[in-house]
C-alpha cells in the first residue's frame, strides 16, 4: 500500500491506531480537558466569594466564638486561597466534559456494543462522584472540622488560616469524590477482562492496605476519626466494586464466548 492510499476501515476508525496516533489523540483529550476546566474556573471566579462563604460553615459552626474570620499570614494567602475555591468549581462543573473525553480516549479499542456502555460510565461515574463530595460535604467535613477545632481546648486556641483550612477541605471534598468512582472503574476492568471479582475477593487485604493509605493521601489528618470516616465509605465501595466485577466479568465472558463462536 502506498502512502496515497486510503487507510483500511479498520484504521480510519480508530481500532488500529499507531503508538503516535494513541499519543496524538491522548494529547488532543487533555486539550479539551483542560480547556473545560480553564472555563470552569472562570465561572467559578464569579461566585467564588459566596461559595468562600459557604465552605466556611464548618468552621464558623464549630468554632462559633470565633470571628468567623479566616486568618492570613502571607500578601499572597487570600487571593490564593481564592484561586483555589474558583479552582474547585471549576474542576466540579468540568468534570462530565472530563470523563467523556475519557471515554473518547478508549471507546477506539471497544467493539461496536461495548461502545454503548457510555450510557452507564459517564452518569456512573458523574452520580459517584456528586455522591462522593456530598457524604464528604456533609458528613465528613463537619465531623473532622468539630473533632480538630475542639480538641483539647483547654491548651489549644483555634485560629485556623484560609489557606491550611481551604486546602483541608477542598482537598477531602474533591478526592472523596474522585474515589468514589472506584466501582465503575472496577467494572469497566472486568468488561474488558483485566480483573475478575474472585481476584478481588482473594486479595480484600490488600485493599484494606490501600484504602487506609488512600485515605491518609485524601485527609490531610492523621486523628482516627476522620481516617475511620473515610475509610469506611471506601471499603464498602471496593465490596459493591466485587459485584459489578461480578456483573462485567460475566459479560466479557459473554462476549467472548460469541466471538470464538
Amino acid at each position: 500500500m502506498t502512502t496515497a492510499d486510503p487507510l483500511p476501515e479498520s484504521e480510519s476508525d480508530g481500532t488500529h491506531m499507531t503508538l503516535l496516533g494513541h499519543l496524538n489523540d491522548l494529547r488532543v483529550r487533555i486539550t479539551y480537558a483542560a480547556g473545560a476546566l480553564f472555563i470552569g474556573t472562570l465561572l467559578g471566579f464569579a461566585i467564588a466569594q459566596p461559595l468562600l462563604a459557604y465552605l466556611m460553615q464548618p468552621y464558623v459552626n464549630s468554632v462559633p466564638d470565633s470571628a468567623a474570620a479566616l486568618q492570613t499570614l502571607r500578601p499572597t494567602e487570600g487571593i490564593e486561597t481564592f484561586f483555589k475555591v474558583a479552582l474547585l468549581f471549576g474542576a466540579v462543573m468540568a468534570m462530565p466534559f472530563i470523563l467523556y473525553q475519557i471515554w473518547l480516549f478508549i471507546s477506539p479499542g471497544l467493539t461496536p456494543s461495548e461502545k454503548k456502555y457510555v450510557y452507564i460510565f459517564i452518569p456512573g461515574s458523574l452520580a459517584l462522584f456528586l455522591l462522593g463530595i456530598m457524604f464528604s460535604w456533609f458528613i465528613l467535613v463537619p465531623a473532622a472540622i468539630n473533632f480538630l477545632a475542639n480538641f483539647m481546648q483547654d491548651v489549644f486556641r483555634t485560629e485556623w488560616t484560609s489557606q491550611d483550612y481551604i486546602s483541608f477541605v477542598v482537598r477531602m471534598v474533591f478526592w472523596i469524590g474522585v474515589s468514589f468512582q472506584m466501582p465503575i472503574i472496577v467494572y469497566v476492568l472486568a468488561r474488558v477482562g483485566m480483573v475478575t471479582a474472585q481476584m478481588l475477593r482473594e486479595q480484600w487485604r490488600y485493599a484494606v492496605v490501600i484504602v487506609a493509605i488512600l485515605a491518609a493521601v485524601i485527609t490531610p489528618s492523621i486523628d482516627p476519626v476522620t481516617m475511620l470516616l473515610t475509610m469506611a465509605p471506601l471499603i464498602v465501595l471496593y465490596a459493591f466494586s466485587i459485584l459489578l466485577a461480578r456483573v462485567g466479568q460475566r459479560q466479557f465472558e459473554r462476549s467472548v464466548a460469541l466471538d470464538a463462536a
